[in-house]
């Protein structure tokens, strides 16, 4: 296979079904080698199974593609460990990390309980940061060596990470988490030949299906199905090729035939009265603020 990614190793985690599995047979498509991850869990994280991720890498292998599972625990610091290793070990090198694994347990606030908070920022969060510290920490030993990576990173937010979501309060504060450890992991890892961005996907998955039936129903027999998680694929494909050269730290939705570069915080509207402010006054001002200010995008499920 050839394109723009020949040659190419590339890692993509929750690779098993939904947006991970399109990422992975689309960068086979266009060339890469890929190492196919998933613990085979059910939507809430249940249970495990090797099938997902050795059905994706069966299937890459017979469209002619290379490809090898890894069905560890990438939440773990042994099984991100391994994740790379895998890549190392089966195609001598890592060029693009995808990280996409995750899962839903949506509880209203009031009902979200300490397990339910604690394992969706693991999965999503922590299941970001040990693939990309170990991958990192690979890149920059070769950029020392005197062997100068051209690597990539594309990790998953989420328009919940980004505006919130109502009954998704742990999901949106993983998403969330997940922009700003781009932004840092950005800055710090240019000088090593390392660019990494994020996306935040709009798809039919497992995670959406249910959540947001109305908006993710399949299309009419003939119709374009915005929803199909391949449209999301090629915009990853192409920040995980050397054409992306040049883009980094950067954060992109990405829906049906939608790619959209998103601005993040940046300063609106200010008042500087040179002194300490009483609270009144800091009120009064506030609001004078708030009226000169753009109008924020509403949460995701607001009523």
């Amino acid at each position: 296979m050839t394109g723009i990614c020949t040659g190419r190793v590339a890692v993509v985690t929750g690779a098993g079904r939904g947006l991970g599995r399109a990422h992975a047979l689309a960068l086979a498509a266009e060339g890469a080698h890929v190492v196919v991850n998933d613990l085979g869990v059910a939507p809430d994280g249940a249970g495990t199974s090797a099938g997902p991720a050795q059905q994706v890498a069966d299937e890459i292998r017979a469209a002619g593609g290379r490809a090898v599972a890894h069905t560890g625990d990438i939440t773990t610091i042994d099984g991100a460990a391994s994740l790379v290793t895998t890549a190392l070990d089966a195609f001598g090198r890592l060029d693009a990390l995808v990280n996409n694994a995750g899962f839903l347990r949506d509880r209203m606030l009031v009902n979200l309980d300490e397990d339910d908070w604690d394992t969706v920022i693991r999965v999503h969060l922590k299941g970001h940061f040990l693939p990309l510290r170990h991958a990192a920490a690979h890149w920059r030993a070769e950029a020392k060596a005197g062997r100068r990576p051209d690597a990539r990173v594309v990790n998953t937010s989420s328009g919940a990470g980004l505006l919130g979501s109502v009954g998704q309060g742990n999901y949106s504060a993983a998403k969330a988490g997940i922009l700003g450890l781009t932004l840092v992991a950005a800055a710090e890892m240019a000088r090593y030949g390392v660019q990494i961005n994020a996306i935040a996907p709009a798809a039919r998955t497992r995670m959406t299906e249910q959540t947001f039936a109305d908006t993710m129903a399949a299309p009419a027999e003939g119709e374009f199905d915005a929803m199909a998680p391949e449209n999301v694929s090629p915009l990853v494909v192409w920040l995980s090729s050397t054409a992306s050269d040049g883009v980094t730290g950067r954060v992109f939705e990405a829906e049906a035939g939608r790619i959209t570069v998103m601005e993040g915080w940046r300063p609106g509207p200010t008042a500087d009265k040179g002194s300490r402010w009483t609270p009144t006054e800091a009120g009064e001002t506030a609001r004078t603020l708030l009226a000169a200010a753009e109008v924020p995008q509403p949460v995701y499920g607001a009523r």
